[in-house]
């Protein structure tokens, strides 16, 4: 009898103390960061692997000319980085397209001509991505409050505003192609009569093409902003408004206390989509305009592809170090202000 039950409790110690429960006791000790960043390890291998690799495999291909593989692809290390921030990469850009904006020296000062900056790949991209993330987050917000209050026909009206967003990139390019053609385009005339675009070769001038651009850009995506903006309105608790109205708040006091503050985590987010979306943009300039005529990064990828397919990559390189350092600002901002 004895025999069988150190045998018995031989038995239940080892079910006790075995791998299973030893996990199990392990994981019940996590603290909630600890566990939370173990349920998203799958996330950042799946991340690692079909992100991480294209970009060091990117950064790789930037380092050579030519196609790896064919024999014919030298290594030229940094070179191509060196040649883009120099200026000596410029000849081989489509049209008189640059990297950087042209310095030009008058006397002992250097300064950029306006065409310098116009002509600048990176300048367009930052500026084309501030200004439509601004309109877009400005105009989302306002949409998001109106659609978060409750009156008569609240569904068709976020239908109706959804349905830019929801029409193909091309067919959108078309649209406004149409609408700004100096000779189709009906409202040509009119904006250029108060000086507002080019009255002739509207499209191919860099100051109008990229103005209606970022006019489309706005026009489409403002209702990506809004719909995100929303779902953080609609998860604050009504209860806190009760409350302010008792206590006296006015609407402003409403807005500044509990409505921002509380949709801060969803409008950071919205930001930080968009601004990763903006400075991609490309599709959007191809069916409006011309890549020279508007020049960004990705544009500048794409032109030089076949050419040049080592500074091509290095261009992307460099535009997903860009982005990195604007996600990396957002998430910053969203943090410091208690929004993550």
């Amino acid at each position: 009898m004895s025999t069988e039950g150190e045998a018995a409790g031989t038995a239940r110690e080892s079910r006790r103390s075995g791998p299973l429960v030893a996990a199990t006791r392990w994981l019940e000790n996590l603290g909630e960061t600890a566990f939370a960043y173990l349920l998203l390890t799958p996330v950042f291998v799946l991340l690692g692997t079909i992100a991480l690799y294209p970009l060091l495999r990117t950064f790789e291909l930037s380092m050579y000319t030519g196609i790896l593989g064919d024999g014919e692809a030298e290594f030229v290390g940094l070179q191509h980085y060196v040649d883009l921030f120099s200026g000596d990469a410029n000849p081989k850009l489509p049209g008189s397209v640059t990297f950087l904006p042209d310095v030009t020296t008058s006397g002992n000062f250097p300064f950029v001509h306006v065409e310098g900056w116009a002509r600048s790949t990176l300048v367009v991209t930052i500026l084309f991505a501030a200004i439509s993330v601004f309109f877009e987050t400005i105009i989302g917000f306002g949409q998001a409050l109106v659609l978060d209050k409750d009156f008569r026909g609240r569904r068709w009206v976020r239908a109706a505003i959804i349905i830019p967003w929801a029409i193909p990139l091309v067919i959108q390019g078309m649209i406004f192609y149409l609408m700004f053609h100096p000779s189709t385009g009906f409202l040509t005339q009119y904006l250029s009569s108060i000086g507002i675009v080019a009255p002739t070769n509207t499209l191919n001038d860099p100051s109008s093409a990229f103005l209606i651009v970022t006019v489309a850009d706005i026009w489409k995506t403002t209702a990506f902003m809004a719909l995100l903006i929303l779902a953080g309105l609609q998860s604050i608790d009504r209860s806190l408004y009760d409350v302010a109205k008792v206590s006296g708040a006015t609407r402003w006091q409403q807005f500044k206390l509990i409505t921002f503050p509380l949709v801060l985590p969803a409008l950071g987010i919205a930001v930080l989509f968009r601004t990763i979306d903006a400075m991609r943009v490309y599709g959007l300039i191809d069916s409006v305009s011309s890549c020279t005529t508007v020049p960004s990064l990705s544009c500048m990828v794409v032109e030089t592809f076949y050419s040049s397919r080592g500074l091509a990559s290095a261009v992307a390189f460099v535009t997903a170090g860009i982005i990195g350092v604007a996600v990396i600002g957002v998430i910053y901002q969203q943090y410091k202000e208690g929004g993550i």
